[in-house]
């Protein structure tokens, strides 16, 4: 590991795309702690740590703490990718949103900047959400006007900087912008829970890390695995020349979604307890409690939008018709199995069991640590949403950087 760094840092090119990624990541937890002007921060902290409850804990972690310190990033990322899950949906919806997916990049830009837009449009609708509730729920907070005006623009601004920051490290840095920033706000959480951790009784704290080493292993064999489905190539006349058959394969990851379901389904599952805390009714505050990310209900409901998402992200992700054609347009088959829609029914077949263990995989993963940090009390909140997401993050990141070691002919990361 320590090699490869080395071998990643002679490279000019890499090296630079480094520094970029880490002084954008420096940026962004810059900005999670400057708080946002003319508020009285103590006040809305004590507030989330007496009476916000698990959500706002749940929330905060998804911000890098940001949100307990009402920073100018405070919304955090969330926003954008919540935007991103609602163009896909549309998308998957809509001919002419579908159409233009198809365009190729020219179609990809104009969904990307719908998406900018939408963003922009959830994060206002956020921040004056977030402004009203603490000006209710906290009596002697005493916003003014100005100060919704200051509160909304600031953490607005503050996303769309986000939003910013996270293209210009998938377009110049290292890894995807976006997977990136989430990774940067649950990592900065580790020492403040390692400190806490050290509290516990010896017992306790040796289950909690053999949980975690068997979680990550489990998660990087999973990630790791494909199915490999032989493809053969015909002999093809081309002009005057002929050209060889071969043979290869097809590769299909077990869980070709990544970790794109578990903050899909985290982000949609937030949403209705955090809106049930703008209404002071006894049965909105019982929702609110009952969609608590510690208790049964949440549990439940993110297993199964993990699920669904990751067959749905799948199916974005690999369009088995699209692929089929494009086999036989250049004279490629599965042994077997005829070319065209015969090829796309048994790629489609493969995937959709395949796919299962993986959406299981990621089901019990994002659940499991959850019911034993609560039933074990562990005094803070990194469950296995969040595990998930940061050795998938790492892994995609270690994957780039292997494929630039190994195009200057230097040994990857991964063995």
């Amino acid at each position: 590991m320590l090699a490869s760094l080395a071998n990643a840092w002679k490279i000019p090119e890499l090296r630079t795309k480094l520094i970029f990624t880490s002084a954008m990541i420096v940026i962004y937890r810059f900005g999670a702690n400057i708080p946002v002007p003319g508020i009285d921060i103590s006040k809305i902290q004590n507030y989330i740590s007496n009476s916000g409850g698990d959500i706002f804990n749940f929330l905060n972690l998804f911000s890098g703490g940001a949100l307990s310190r009402f920073a100018v990033f405070a919304l955090g990322i969330m926003p954008y990718i919540t935007a991103s899950i609602i163009l896909q949906l549309l998308t998957m919806a809509f001919p002419a949103l579908k159409e233009l997916a198809r365009e190729g990049e020219a179609g990809q830009h104009k969904i990307t900047q719908y998406t900018r837009y939408l963003t922009v449009g959830l994060a206002l609708a956020q921040a004056f959400g977030y402004s009203a509730l603490f000006s209710q729920q906290i009596p002697d907070l005493n916003l003014s006007l100005l100060n919704f005006y200051e509160i909304i623009i600031t953490l607005t601004a503050g996303t769309t900087l986000l939003m910013f920051i996270g293209e210009l490290i998938s377009q110049r840095g290292i890894g995807n912008g976006i997977s990136l920033l989430i990774f940067a706000s649950i990592v900065s959480g580790l020492l403040p829970g390692a400190i806490q951790l050290t509290r516990m009784d010896l017992v306790s704290i040796v289950i909690i890390l053999a949980v975690g080493i068997v979680v990550i292993m489990g998660i990087v064999l999973v990630q790791e695995g494909q199915r490999r489905i032989p493809i053969q190539y015909a002999k093809r006349q081309i002009g005057r020349r002929m050209t060889s058959g071969g043979s290869t394969y097809l590769p299909l990851s077990i869980n070709m979604a990544g970790v794109i379901p578990v903050i899909f389904a985290s982000s949609v599952l937030m949403l209705p307890p955090t809106m049930a805390r703008f209404f002071p009714q006894e049965f909105m505050q019982s929702f609110a409690n009952w969609m608590s990310p510690s208790e049964w209900p949440f549990w439940i409901l993110e297993a199964i939008f993990i699920i669904g998402f990751t067959y749905f992200y799948t199916a974005v992700q690999f369009d088995p018709m699209e692929r089929a054609n494009d086999l036989k347009k250049y004279g490629g088959f599965i042994p077997g199995i005829r070319p065209g829609k015969p090829t796309a029914v048994y790629l489609d077949k493969v995937l959709t069991r395949l796919t299962l263990p993986g959406a299981l995989f990621l089901a019990a993963i994002a659940v499991l640590p959850n019911i034993l940090i609560k039933y074990m009390n562990v005094p803070f909140y990194l469950g296995g949403t969040s595990i998930l997401i940061v050795v998938g993050v790492a892994l995609q990141t270690m994957k780039q950087m292997e494929s630039q070691l190994l195009m200057r002919h230097y040994e990857g990361f991964l063995k």
